[in-house]
């Protein structure tokens, strides 16, 4: 997003010529934000475009390693085992969101679904009067 607000995005294709400027202000915000312990590990490349290839090669494997994790929490997700709303509203943005990052789609009607079939079991009344509101955001629900 930055690259992209600083017009500097182009500076990762190395299909595209940019100016020598470009590339260093890239390399700046790049080798600033990039974790310390990988700094010394790719101190060598010079040009934005031949870091950002690297470090997606490295990386680009994590969604097969994030996705299965996070279907494994969806299908375990229950209301009943969180304290507040709050904790588990918590819970499901974050595995919704990690799902989402790996390309995955998870509607309103989902976290919905999701939400009101892990009630306590004696809440089904409870459960019962919220499908007869019909919401059609989970924001709403909430």
């Amino acid at each position: 997003m930055h690259l992209r607000g600083s017009g500097l995005l182009e500076t990762i294709d190395n299909t595209k010529t940019v100016s020598d400027e470009k590339k260093a202000k890239a390399m700046i915000f790049l080798r600033h934000h990039i974790h310390d312990g990988l700094k010394d590990e790719y101190i060598t490349k010079e040009d934005p475009g031949d870091l950002w290839k690297s470090l997606k090669e490295r990386f680009d494997h994590q969604k097969y390693v994030i996705l299965p994790k996070a279907k494994h929490e969806w299908i375990h997700l229950r209301f009943q085992d969180y304290k507040s709303v709050s904790e588990f509203n918590s819970a499901m943005f974050g595995i919704t969101s990690r799902m989402m990052l790996c390309g995955e789609k998870i509607s309103d009607y989902d976290m919905i679904e999701k939400t009101l079939s892990t009630f306590y079991p004696e809440n089904v009344v409870l459960q019962q009067q919220y499908r007869v509101n019909g919401f059609k955001r989970y924001s709403e629900l909430m």
